[in-house]
């Protein structure tokens, strides 16, 4: 829950178009120059042709003629050469600024502590792609408007040298253009942030659909999730279809407006020619401007749409950008070699649990709720803010909030149950950094072995996104795996062996308590497996620890523990 201060203090979208224009100022200001020559080349060259049929005319010399010709070859050079190096500086400005943008949305999904923003995954990655590569086109936007004006003033000026009606109609029907154009362009921003919102909806929802589809069709819920999916797709393209009527409301008025200024222009001076009052080299260079002005009023009118997009997208950025943390983490670091306290923790179905591990115990939690145990990990895992929860976690003595969280995350690792596996190779999956000394170990505690054995390349085996060519059991295995090599203080695992079968999961119990022995390890399963290989075993029922024992002492004693766990 973020307060009005946060609120007040989040970064706005434009702050993000000044930065982008701060950061690239200089590369701007070259492209500016270099695509302002263009323009004014362009512009130059009915004039220069209008000069020439007006001197030839009178001089109808052959030395003029090639005076005339050399003039025109070295505008047409300008012109290649201007836009040439304008445009590699701007684009190469636009890509490296859309980088940037990607690479700090990336790092904000990345911190330690989660940001209040209230987005999805899908969201989250929308936002770093289409909406940083929109933002960053202002780099580009900027100077294309600016040389857009620089062509029509000159145009301007130069017929109203001819005539000052002439440079009067080109300015006046500018001006109305613009003004009839911003009102639409408005309206694409709208419609464009909108839009960009729906979509990143959409890619939110197809992610959680694509995550959880095993599960889905086990009991049978896809065509509800299809269901849910078609509705949010079918929103954001007809969201898609509104921007791109506005889109084309917008290129046609322009169009229009373009062309009826420029036929203006043309008629105008043909009649200025009839009646005598501007010659025909003058008539010449007012055709030739006519039909050029179409090109830079289309950029210029163009050019509020392209900023209201890149507007629409900076606010989205900012949404990620400026959120606040969804929590204040400490500065303290615990003590290495501590145990783990949890005292009268509530939260969600937690209804007070408390316990205490040792350093160098292994502590196994059967919880008869499953959210219970997915509260308590998430809690461990520092992903829900200390304030959000009563009660205390401490670690070697020292509650959580107290601790920073990347000290926390050095010395405590909560792997989830449904570990994320990423394109690369095994190697790197389970050493991601490259740095961690017990590999072989983590792999034969995990009963990764056979899956390192099947394959010709061992552990540089190639792995697909999400482990696609890996089956449920092995997924899951390396992900242990890679939990096992961080070899971290206190480790916390969260149903490692749910996807193993029976025999597998007698030996990766046997393993990993040889190779956590002296370290702290806390498991929470229904395995009897696990649950026999712990020192001490917890109950959690209706949120809180109903009994503790060794498994056999409980399997004994307590009947409703028996019934859950044996099988």
């Amino acid at each position: 829950m973020t307060t009005p201060d946060e609120q007040r203090s989040r970064r706005p979208g434009s702050d993000i178009l000044r930065t982008a224009i701060r950061r690239n100022a200089g590369a701007m200001a070259w492209g500016t120059v270099l695509m302002g020559l263009y323009q004014a080349g362009e512009t130059a060259f009915p004039i220069a042709l209008g000069l020439i049929v007006e001197h030839t005319m009178r001089e109808r010399s052959p030395g003029s003629l090639a005076v005339a010709v050399a003039a025109l070859a070295v505008i047409i050079t300008t012109v290649s050469l201007s836009w040439r190096f304008g445009m590699r500086i701007l684009q190469k400005a636009n890509t490296t600024e859309a980088h940037r943008w990607r690479v700090q949305v990336a790092a904000c999904g990345l911190q330690p502590v989660a940001r209040d923003t209230n987005l999805k995954s899908g969201e989250v990655l929308t936002i770093a792609t289409e909406d940083a590569d929109q933002t960053a086109d202002i780099v580009e936007v900027v100077p294309m408007l600016v040389s857009s004006m620089v062509a029509v003033l000159i145009a301007a000026v130069a017929l109203g040298i001819a005539d000052l009606r002439l440079g009067l109609l080109v300015m006046v029907g500018t001006v109305a253009i613009l003004s009839v154009l911003s009102v639409l362009s408005k309206r694409i921003g709208s419609s464009t942030k909108e839009q960009q919102a729906r979509v990143a909806r959409a890619g939110a929802k197809v992610a959680d659909l694509i995550t959880g589809l095993r599960p889905l069709h086990g009991f049978g819920g896809n065509h509800a999730a299809f269901g849910s999916y078609r509705k949010v797709s079918t929103e954001a393209r007809q969201q898609a279809v509104t921007v791109a009527r506005v889109n084309g409301a917008y290129a046609g008025t322009a169009l229009a407006l373009n062309a009826t200024l420029a036929a203006a222009v043309t008629l105008t001076a043909g009649w200025l020619a009839f009646e005598g009052q501007i010659g025909i080299g003058e008539l010449v260079m007012a055709v030739g401007l006519a039909q050029f002005i179409m090109e830079p009023l289309r950029l210029f009118s163009d050019m509020p749409k392209y900023v209201m997009m890149a507007r629409a997208s900076a606010e989205r950025m900012a949404l990620v950008l400026s959120a606040p943390p969804t929590a204040a983490p400490g500065t303290q670091r615990p003590d290495p070699g501590t145990g783990l306290e949890v005292d009268c923790v509530r939260y969600g179905s937690l209804q007070g649990v408390k316990f205490q591990v040792p350093a160098g115990e292994f502590t196994a939690i059967t919880a008869y709720q499953p959210r219970a145990a997915a509260e308590l990990a998430s809690i461990l895992a520092v992903n829900v803010a200390p304030e959000s929860y009563g009660g205390q976690v401490r670690i070697g003595g020292k509650q959580l909030a107290d601790l920073s969280v990347e000290s926390v995350r050095e010395h405590v690792l909560v792997n989830p149950y449904d570990g994320e596996i990423f394109a690369g190779t095994l190697r790197s999956n389970i050493d991601p950094s490259g740095t961690s000394p017990s590999v072989a170990e983590a792999v034969e505690a995990s009963m990764l072995t056979d899956v390192v054995a099947l394959h010709r390349q061992g552990l540089d085996y190639e792995v697909r996104d999400r482990g696609a060519n890996l089956s449920g059991g092995q997924r899951q295995r390396l992900s242990l795996a890679r939990a096992l090599a961080a070899d971290t203080d206190v480790l916390v695992l969260h149903d490692p062996t749910t996807a193993v079968d029976a025999v597998t999961e007698q030996l990766v119990a046997r393993n990993v308590t040889k190779l956590r022995r002296g370290r702290t390890t806390v498991v929470f399963t229904s395995s009897p497996a696990l649950l026999d290989a712990a020192d001490r075993v917890l109950v959690l029922d209706d949120g809180v620890v109903t009994a503790e024992g060794t498994h056999r002492e409980l399997l004994a004693a307590d009947q409703a523990y028996r019934a859950a766990v044996t099988r």
